[in-house]
């Protein structure tokens, strides 16, 4: 590699995912990135182009090199944020959620009428999920253009990777009327606007933030609403995003509605693509999987908030073991933490809970669902390359191509409840304990397609 092509290289230990439940810790390892922020080399000791590569950005002075304590893991992705809500973060977590939207939820959004309001929650959100290591994030707006778009300027400005959709909901029997779109065609020229005003953002050439088309979920848009926003996929190709089956009552509306599943009926409406992200779909069956599978459509898995609002675990392992493209969502703010890792944590906890039960009034036989538990090296492919497969960007991996979404993780950082043991710690039990104790502190350095975003 000649050193005009050369960016950076960093030198050290690198863990990451390269398929579902592998961890592979590279030790003293050496990464390149290019001129346009991909990785353009992953290469270790002893291998013929290591010396030469090493030699070539120590020469440019272009070399970084780890400490002992430190760890670059692949930048974490979040694939299910209701931006507007983050003022909501760990609020009347105690209502059901009907009454959580009504009563709080649609109130708040509503306020994003006012640019200003937006500005302001929207500078500290990313900000915040940048400095828990979220290098990219899938997010529902609101259903206003205006405040829409800052939230999609505000990441760019902050260079988070991000797919920002205005919400469409019109549906007056579902939607307050002080909050929904004003028509159908309102809705639907509004998302053709806002997928414009993305694409053709300023300093948005190489596409760091992309549109998306966001039917809230089925109950809260009319027929008409659902048929244009699914011609607008077709014609688009823009990515899309929804919520499926997440919980009893919506799961219900929509099968007295159609007399078929959410999966089916957003099939029907051409809104399941490679592009799509479904939220949640704790409901769904091995049809709905095998349908969701076909179009080659992905999963946000949100653990923490399910327990909350769904009352129900979605069957992670039995997705990935059919094959089918799962990343991890916070679901700010009905998931009351901010951090992927805490995520990671939550979906294990959360499949132990399906697999073994918790009813202590059943037998032990009678109380779970066998095999149903995944460990941390899911979860963590869940919130790195797997959340990148749903997405369909190339991010997550330390592979050749792959674009240089990064953290470096502190584990010697003080007063942190992150503590490496080098006499009993190795391998993939230092991404165990990263899991399950860093918080934002540890996340020393974030880079996003090569870009430094936090120091």
């Amino acid at each position: 590699m000649k050193q005009e092509e050369l960016k950076f290289a960093i030198r050290g230990t690198l863990i990451h995912a390269p398929s579902t439940g592998d961890i592979e810790v590279l030790e003293n390892a050496l990464l390149a990135v290019d001129d346009g922020g991909r990785i353009a080399a992953v290469t270790g000791p002893g291998q013929p182009d290591y010396g030469k590569l090493e030699q070539t950005a120590r020469e440019a002075g272009k070399l970084e090199v780890l400490s002992a304590g430190e760890y670059l893991l692949p930048g974490l992705v979040d694939t299910h944020v209701h931006a507007p809500q983050w003022p909501q973060l760990g609020k009347a977590l105690d209502r059901p959620l009907d009454e959580w939207l009504r009563k709080y939820t649609f109130l708040l959004e509503a306020r994003y009428a006012d640019a200003e309001f937006a500005e302001r929650v929207y500078d500290n959100l990313v900000h915040t999920l940048i400095a828990n290591g979220t290098t990219t994030a899938m997010y529902y707006a609101t259903i206003h253009l205006e405040s829409s778009m800052r939230l999609a300027e505000i990441c760019l400005e902050q260079g988070q990777r991000a797919l920002v959709g205005k919400v469409a909901m019109d549906n007056p029997e579902q939607c307050p009327d002080y909050y929904r779109d004003a028509s159908a065609g309102q809705g639907l020229e509004d998302t053709g606007s806002f997928i414009e005003q993305v694409v053709g953002m300023p300093g948005n050439a190489d596409r760091l933030v992309l549109p998306v088309i966001t039917p809230r979920f089925i109950p809260a848009c009319t027929d008409e609403m659902l048929l244009g926003l699914g011609d607008l996929a077709q014609r688009t190709g823009c990515h899309v995003q929804t919520h499926c089956s997440e919980g009893d009552w919506e799961h219900a509306y929509v099968l007295e509605r159609y007399g078929k599943t959410d999966t089916l009926s957003l099939d029907g409406f051409g809104l399941l693509t490679p592009q799509t992200v479904l939220a949640h779909c704790d409901f769904i069956d091995d049809a709905d999987m095998g349908v969701i599978k076909g179009a080659e459509t992905g999963i946000a898995h949100c653990p923490l908030s399910n327990l909350y609002f769904a009352n129900a675990v979605f069957p992670a392992r039995k997705a990935l073991d059919r094959g089918l493209q799962v990343g991890l969502g916070t679901d700010i703010a009905a998931g009351a933490n901010p951090g992927i890792l805490h995520n990671c944590q939550m979906a294990v906890t959360a499949s132990r809970a399906l697999e073994d039960g918790v009813n202590p009034d059943l037998s032990a036989a009678d109380r779970g669902t066998a095999g149903a538990r995944i460990d941390f090296r899911e979860a963590f492919w869940m919130a790195t390359a797997g959340g990148g497969e749903a997405l369909g960007l190339k991010v997550g991996k330390f592979e050749r191509g792959y674009e240089f979404d990064a953290i470096i993780v502190d584990t010697e950082m003080s007063d942190s409840n992150l503590i490496i043991w080098e006499d009993m710690d190795e391998g993939d039990d230092i991404l165990q304990k990263i899991i399950y104790n860093a918080d934002r502190r540890n996340i020393k350095r974030v880079w996003v397609q090569g870009e430094q975003v936090k120091s």
